[in-house]
């Protein structure tokens, strides 16, 4: 292949990277207000653009990084996390203790 070929192959690489990744990240974006979910959208669109561009990487990597706290947070607070609800015994335990004993 020759170097203009090549050249022009980069190029134009780029181009379609930058306009599939930067449509796809816009309407991501747009469905933050508007239904649709933006949340699967957008790091979509950023990991198209970061094939090509460092700081779509980056900002893919931060994108990662609040979705996975967010996750984190949400188990967190689940019904099924030990640490934010008593068990069914620790309400009835005091009420059986402090019961007349026969």
């Amino acid at each position: 292949m020759s170097e203009f070929a090549h050249q022009t192959y980069v190029v134009a690489r780029k181009v379609v990277i930058a306009l599939v990744g930067g449509t796809v990240t816009l309407i991501g974006i747009a469905m933050i207000v508007l239904p649709g979910p933006a949340f699967v959208v957008l790091p979509a669109g950023l990991a198209i653009l970061a094939i090509e561009f460092a700081w779509a990487r980056r900002w893919l990597k931060k994108v990662k990084q609040m979705a996975q706290e967010a996750v984190d947070k949400m188990h967190h607070n689940s019904p099924q996390h030990p640490s934010n609800h008593a068990s069914p015994h620790s309400a009835i335990s005091p009420a059986i203790e402090s019961a007349p004993k026969k």
